[in-house]
């Protein structure tokens, strides 16, 4: 919950030039994700460019009596992606693997691409028991999908306990729980080649100055960006980032 009006529409002015010269080059892909009540006016001030749109949550019905929930076709009337199952929805709002695999199907149904979070607490991490909990989590909400619909999903591994705490995973080590716990689960269920296709982001505590280190393991393959994004120059640097990647 950050930004008014006003200060979403002057963030997004201050990067939307450099961000839409990145995403036109076809080799990265940039998505904003406001709060629900901002989607219209930053799909208004990208449209036009590469810059995708997304949604920070969704409901998993169509339609109905759920007041204050917003629903998929909602979603879909501004973005083209929508953020599920992230840490703060699972740990403040009691959101299980159940509820983030409905959500995907539901969005799935309207076009939407999901970006999955998936990612372990400071108890589990500290037990040693990331892998375990980690693959949990993808057999969880990957239920029911086709190999092809995952190909197309976006999964985001954020260690809960580098989220907003300033503390990062080092890129060693995230990579290892990206390529052993996330595509390994993934494998296990649809086959390496569709392990391999799925884009995978680091997500807890990225920023400008520590994206470099991600960024170069082979198995991140982008970010998911939480505070950095509220900087304009900061979200700008780690997108350069992404592209450096590509152009290697």
């Amino acid at each position: 919950m950050n930004t008014n009006l006003a200060s979403a529409t002057e963030l997004v002015n201050a990067m939307k030039n450099d961000l839409a010269q990145l995403a036109a080059t076809g080799k990265v892909q940039v998505v904003l994700c406001p709060p629900f009540v901002y989607l219209s006016r930053v799909a208004e001030l990208v449209q036009g460019t590469a810059i995708g749109v997304g949604a920070q949550d969704m409901y998993f019905q169509a339609k109905g009596a759920f007041t204050g929930e917003v629903a998929p076709a909602m979603v879909a009337d501004f973005a083209q992606y929508v953020i599920l199952g992230h840490s703060e929805r699972r740990q403040y709002f009691h959101e299980s693997d159940e509820i983030v695999n409905k959500k995907i199907h539901a969005a799935l149904a309207q076009n939407l691409k999901p970006i999955v979070c998936v990612g372990e607490a400071l108890e589990t991490y500290e037990m040693g028991e990331t892998d375990v909990w980690v693959r949990g989590q993808i057999h969880g909400a990957l239920k029911g999908l086709t190999a092809e619909q995952v190909r197309g999903l976006v999964i985001a591994y954020e260690p809960i306990w580098a989220i907003g705490t300033g503390k990062a995973a080092t890129g060693a080590g995230a990579n290892s729980v990206i390529g052993i716990s996330i595509r390994g689960a993934i494998a296990d269920l649809y086959g390496e080649d569709v392990a391999q296709a799925v884009r995978v982001q680091y997500g807890g505590s990225v920023t400008g100055k520590n994206i470099d280190e991600f960024i170069v393991q082979p198995d991140i393959d982008g970010a998911l960006v939480g505070g950095a994004s509220l900087k304009a120059e900061d979200f700008v640097a780690i997108c350069r980032a992404g592209l450096k990647k590509m152009e290697r």
